[in-house]
């Protein structure tokens, strides 16, 4: 039965789930799981952290799931939630516990494995580059050019998931591009 759930659509396994069928709601989690475990890394930093806000999101995504308006559109929704429960966890570790060192939000790490030693070499550089820029930017700027580059979030959908106006949104994604294009101008 687990096989024949991961090729159901979406829309189907939602309603599913959203009648308590757990087996439907496990096929949206492993099929959506590692998605949800990337963006909370990149937000977090941390594979622990992001592991906690992934189980975070899927708690309250059981709890809620029957409030979503467009069954087809969970993976979106899904993403949200895993933001939100990545942000709190930040906010919660910065109150408790000093932020120095550590890695701070990245973007991914990986390479095209059909790519060349110098191509790998050259991208490899690139991304460490990106990564020492994107530490450069105030909390808020980073956040929000995450969640709308690498994760690819609407400006409205970023200001639900940090509790800010689409203008702020705007402005900080304004200032964070303006910021990294100045950082990698090397790279152009």
């Amino acid at each position: 039965m687990r096989d024949q759930l991961d090729l159901v659509p979406d829309a189907i396994l939602v309603g599913r789930a959203a009648d308590g069928d757990t087996a439907a709601f496990e096929a949206l989690a492993r099929r959506y799981g590692p998605h949800m475990r990337a963006s909370a890394r990149r937000l977090t930093g941390s594979y622990a952290d992001a592991d906690d806000a992934v189980q975070e999101a899927l708690v309250q995504a059981w709890k809620q799931l029957d409030t979503l308006r467009d069954p087809a559109a969970v993976k979106g929704w899904l993403l949200r939630l895993t933001g939100s429960r990545s942000i709190d966890l930040l906010r919660r570790r910065r109150n408790h516990t000093s932020l120095a060192g550590g890695e701070d939000d990245a973007p991914p790490d990986t390479v095209s494995p059909g790519a060349g030693p110098e191509t790998a070499v050259v991208a490899g550089a690139g991304i460490e580059s990106l990564k020492a820029a994107l530490a450069t930017l105030p909390e808020e700027q980073r956040r929000c050019w995450i969640l709308k580059e690498i994760n690819g979030q609407s400006y409205e959908e970023i200001a639900q998931t940090l509790n800010i106006s689409p203008a702020s949104v705007r402005g900080r994604l304004a200032r964070a591009r303006t910021a990294l294009v100045r950082e990698m101008e090397d790279w152009r």
